[in-house]
């Protein structure tokens, strides 16, 4: 057997140092991965699986205690190494607590490291051999049951075959026909205090199920066994309902098909498999194979990619509900390929440090984001948090967006002001000379800002200084005036758009101006 080992230190030249010397494969070792930080190690701890991990005390972000304390409670199997400078010995001993036995003083040299490593596998080699014999009495002791329901049911999970013995069971439980077709819940209560509530779920199931075969609890799992009809879905629901109403829990439970009483072992391992769909699924439904058959039957032409810049490029834009829409398109791949719950959780960390990464400025905590996103039960749970964190970067970057267009709308309108009379003045020019834009972008911009095209602003404008002129001055000359607002030397374009625009010619309107 190869075990993998997780190397982690703040050092790059030690992290550098111990993975080249040490002989990874004459130790029947892989080094799957290394970490400069005591986050990253964690992540990838999550993610490898690691059997040991060498790390440094002191590191940013969490140190090697606090590492050790969180490996310790998630994954008790992994052992640690620890590498601490003479002053931190003492403070290393804190980790005997977490199951910490290896301790080295920094400098440590090959040999020191091979010997470490070489005691942690003769240690693990010990466990794995006394697991064995644990197994093998646990196997001998399934004939010994408190109940007989509960004798009758590890035995039949175990594969054991249905033998003249079974005629006293069938009289015990008064099971009329063994070739009766059957079904096969299984129940378990959400909820860190579950185990106190699985009695009561079984009771409960016996009380509401008319036609109950068997039941019993299992580790975590209620299980009851009822004859196939058309309503056991219904009946299960039931259960689940009236559960939650009088205890203000949930279940999520899982529905065989059809079987006769010598497939329960098949029936069984059937419920287990649906049961572990709760992830993409959700907790607190009735998970059946007709939930199961569709992501079975779906083949993936390709392996599932994350694009992290697909997400992080539309948020950036402002554009909240494209982003939402590419976080709903990534988590519905990721459901339909069931990549699993630890590779999940690991597409879903990544994803999360893209989004915060979008915007610096905001105070989205890595550290407590990763947390929180670790800890959740469903895709459900970590896709409504990423989308959270997205709508908000979104809207962040629209108001900014905003913001910013308004102030080269108002650019603009400056020029428009300063630069009227030149007869040359365009959209274009004003693009491509002025403020160095895409003129169609800054065409579209400018309309939505102002409600108008840059053409029939400017014209307005033009004829509203031309109105003054002609208000403020009696003997100004039409061929002067038109040239003065920037229509350039034609004067009859110019009476054409000023009668467009007031309904009387610049002479006309003159005399009704003075007229009045």
């Amino acid at each position: 057997m190869t075990y993998k080992v997780l190397l982690a230190d703040d050092e790059r030249i030690i992290v550098e140092g111990i993975s080249s010397v040490i002989n990874w494969s004459m130790l029947h070792t892989e080094l799957v991965a290394t970490a400069r930080n005591g986050v990253d190690a964690y992540e990838k701890i999550v993610l490898h699986q690691p059997d040991i991990v060498i790390s440094d005390i002191k590191m940013p972000g969490m140190d090697g205690i606090a590492l050790a304390k969180k490996v310790y409670e998630e994954f008790p199997a992994t052992s640690f190494i620890l590498l601490s400078g003479f002053g931190e010995f003492e403070y290393a001993r804190q980790a005997m607590q977490y199951g910490v036995k290896n301790y080295l003083l920094k400098p440590c040299n090959e040999e020191k490291i091979t010997a470490a490593l070489q005691d942690i596998i003769k240690e693990l080699e010990a466990k794995k051999q006394q697991n064995k014999k644990f197994l093998l009495l646990e196997e001998n002791l399934e004939k010994i049951q408190l109940y007989m329901k509960a004798q009758l049911l590890t035995e039949l999970f175990a594969g054991k075959e249905i033998n003249r013995d079974f005629t006293r069971y069938e009289h015990l439980f008064d099971i009329k026909d063994r070739h009766k077709q059957v079904m096969l819940a299984l129940l378990e209560v959400e909820g860190e205090d579950s185990n106190e509530y699985l009695t009561y779920l079984a009771e409960m199931a016996a009380e509401l199920v008319p036609e109950l075969v068997l039941s019993t609890v299992i580790g975590k799992q209620a299980i009851i066994v009822v004859e196939a009809r058309q309503d056991v879905i219904h009946l299960v629901t039931d259960i689940q309902s009236q559960f939650s109403s009088k205890y203000n829990v949930q279940t999520t439970a899982a529905l065989s098909e059809s079987g006769v009483l010598k497939e329960i072992k098949k029936l069984y391992k059937q419920t287990c498999e649906f049961i572990g769909h709760k992830f993409y699924i959700g907790t607190g439904k009735l998970i059946t194979a007709a939930n199961i058959t569709p992501v079975r039957n779906q083949t993936c032409s390709e392996p599932f990619s994350l694009d992290e810049q697909e997400i992080t490029l539309r948020i950036k834009s402002g554009n909240k509900e494209e982003a939402l829409g590419v976080l709903d398109s990534l988590f519905a791949t990721m459901a339909n390929q069931r990549l699993g719950i630890h590779r999940t959780k690991s597409h879903c960390i990544q994803l999360y440090k893209e989004i915060i990464k979008a915007d610096k400025d905001e105070e989205l905590d890595l550290h407590t984001g990763t947390t929180e996103l670790l800890a959740m039960e469903t895709v459900q749970q970590m896709k409504d948090y990423l989308k959270d964190c997205a709508a908000q970067l979104s809207e962040i970057y629209s108001a900014r967006l905003v913001t910013k267009q308004s102030s080269v709308i108002s650019k603009v309108i400056d020029i428009i002001e300063t630069h009227f009379s030149n007869p040359d003045l365009s959209l274009k020019l004003v693009a491509n000379e002025m403020l160095y834009m895409n003129p169609d972008y800054l065409g579209k911009l400018f309309k939505q800002e102002t409600g108008e095209r840059f053409s029939a602003y400017l014209t307005k404008w033009r004829i509203e200084k031309a109105i003054a002129y002609i208000t403020e001055n009696d003997d100004v000359k039409m061929v002067t005036l038109a040239d003065m607002i920037g229509f350039g030397d034609n004067p009859q374009y110019f009476s054409q758009v000023f009668k467009k625009y007031t309904g009387y010619t610049p002479s006309d309107y003159r005399k009704a101006q003075n007229l009045v």
